[in-house]
């Protein structure tokens, strides 16, 4: 086991504290989480517009579907200002990020990022009119203001705001003498940096249209992030993304904070795929996504460490493990594992090492063929991390009562991982010092 940790901590605790450090990563990250009030809402618009529709279809409750109808009207409006402009939404946000991380402008960041962004989609729109298709020119192809043109916001946002970034350190700017308002300096500072990366990314897509004959954010979705996104369904890959953010949480760096531009790139991507398909009446495209692991692994915080605080409770003798197990029950049952983690601690504990990586690999192993066999609706609505254990399934999962029956046995499963290892911690730990077996292993 020592021989294990070591391994570990030579090998992979590295790499995990310099992904931490890499600035673009943690503005991706930022500008993900900073997207959650939109995420939230148009979720929220969909689950209203379901349980409308369920209630008048499988219940007969037509009355209520029509006094509700302009709930589901304000709904509509909601998810059009939210989800059917999230690639949008996240190119300023990525922008501004981006900015406050390197100390740049935030507000001209943003705008630079969001008219990369422009610039990179097709200025051709298709509508189908009488069965037909019009091809309409020199207009946005709304649909890649969606999800749909993610990876063209992250990497023209990127691109815009590096050649921004690069010529205002470099002071190419207008030099103003006179005393004039601060916000009409920073615009001067900024105009000529703005111009120039604005410029070349328009140059970029010129030279790519005029080489390939097609539009830069078309390739793209169809080169690389549907692959990707795809590539994100397999087995393997979900289950090494898992033992990766439970790796680095055991040395006490947050995984999910390390990993979030990769998991949300790819399986917030595929969420929001599935958002959007529930909303139009479509079948969801993708079985696991962002917010699988959530319902499904996460119950508790990481580690689904909410079963170790219960086994603690009914299992342990030690008044001191049970004292933090009665601190951290509340916060774990809104899934907030940190009391737990670093209070017990399960952090840099090698009693706990065997369960804190294999209890949501198993549990999402599970739940992942479940998914795939049709037992239950994979998630198509995006619910807050804090949602309780069972109801966040269910909402998750868009009411389907199959969820509320998968979420319990993957907490069972997750007892029965962590109860050998709870007793066997009473046994081992020295009872005068609780801390010397942790460590006097190191």
């Amino acid at each position: 086991m020592s021989r294990l940790v070591k391994w570990l901590e030579d090998y992979v605790l590295p790499l995990a504290s310099r992904l931490g450090q890499v600035r673009w990563l943690v503005a991706l990250r930022d500008a993900f989480i900073s997207l959650m009030p939109i995420t939230i809402a148009g979720s929220l618009a969909v689950l209203i517009k379901s349980l409308v529709e369920a209630a008048r279809d499988h219940l007969g409750w037509k009355a209520f579907a029509f006094v509700m109808q302009p709930m589901v009207s304000i709904s509509n409006l909601v998810w059009r200002g939210t989800f059917s402009l999230y690639a949008f939404f996240f190119a300023l946000a990525l922008g501004y990020q981006l900015a406050r991380n390197f100390e740049g402008n935030r507000l001209a960041a943003s705008i630079v990022s969001l008219s990369s962004f422009a610039l990179s989609i097709a200025s051709v729109a298709k509508v189908k009119v009488h069965g037909s298709n019009l091809v309409i020119k020199n207009a946005f192809d709304i649909s890649q203001f969606s999800t749909t043109g993610l990876f063209t916001a992250i990497l023209f946002g990127s691109i815009g705001f590096a050649i921004y970034f690069a010529c205002y350190k470099a002071r190419i700017m207008i030099h103003l003498s006179a005393n004039i308002l601060h916000a009409e300096q920073a615009a001067f500072d900024s105009l000529i940096p703005a111009m120039i990366a604005i410029f070349s990314v328009g140059g970029i897509n010129y030279l790519f249209q005029v080489i390939t004959g097609k539009y830069f954010g078309n390739w793209l979705l169809t080169t690389i992030q549907e692959p990707l996104v795809k590539w994100g369904q397999g087995f393997g890959t979900v289950l090494l993304v898992t033992l990766l953010i439970q790796v680095f949480w055991f040395f006490g760096i947050n995984g999910l904070g390390v990993l979030s531009p990769i998991l949300d790139s790819i399986w917030l991507t595929a969420q929001n795929g599935n958002i959007t398909a529930v909303r139009d009446g479509h079948v969801p495209p993708f079985v696991w996504v962002r917010g699988s692991f959530d319902v499904f692994a996460w119950f508790g915080g990481a580690g689904g460490t909410l079963m170790l605080i219960v086994a603690i409770l009914i299992f342990s003798k030690r008044s001191d493990y049970r004292t933090i197990a009665k601190i951290a029950l509340a916060p774990g049952i809104f899934n907030i594992g940190e009391p737990v983690l670093l209070g017990l601690p399960v952090v840099l504990n090698p009693v706990y090492l065997i369960p804190f990586l294999l209890t949501p690999v198993v549990n999402v192993a599970f739940s992942y063929w479940v998914s795939v066999m049709g037992l239950v609706n994979p998630v198509q609505v995006g619910v807050p991390s804090i949602m309780l254990p069972i109801i966040g399934p269910f909402l998750a999962c868009n009411y389907d009562w199959r969820a509320i029956v998968l979420s319990i046995v993957d907490m069972l499963i997750a007892f029965a991982i962590w109860t050998p290892f709870v007793i066997a911690a009473d046994k081992i730990a020295n009872t005068n010092n609780p801390k010397t077996f942790f460590t006097t292993q190191f």
